[in-house]
């Protein structure tokens, strides 16, 4: 999955599951970034680094293992294969939007 196959897929998510996490989100990748704010209707995908109560750092790899349902986001997490910057309570709430 490249970070363009990954955008698109959060867009068409978000556009289909937004006003449910009502937070600003980051996932932050080696090849880049995308920002998640569902805090406006709609809910505004992007690659511009913007400030968020959250930031998500794994790789593109593991997350389209997610996106696909084949791997667990709370193993990833206690696996290091997922890390976390910001309030943990909203990362939780994603599980809404995905």
């Amino acid at each position: 999955m490249t970070l363009s196959e990954a955008t698109e897929k959060v867009k068409k998510l978000a556009a289909n599951n937004g006003g449910k996490v009502k937070a600003k989100i980051n996932f932050k990748f080696e090849e880049g970034l995308i920002h998640l704010d569902d805090t406006v209707s709609p809910t505004l995908v992007s690659n511009e680094e913007l400030n968020a109560a959250c930031t998500i750092k794994l790789s593109l790899e593991n997350f389209d293992k997610m996106m696909h349902g084949n791997l667990n986001p709370m193993m990833a997490f206690m696996g290091g294969k997922m890390k976390i910057d910001g309030d943990k309570g909203v990362a939780m709430k994603l599980a809404s939007l995905f």
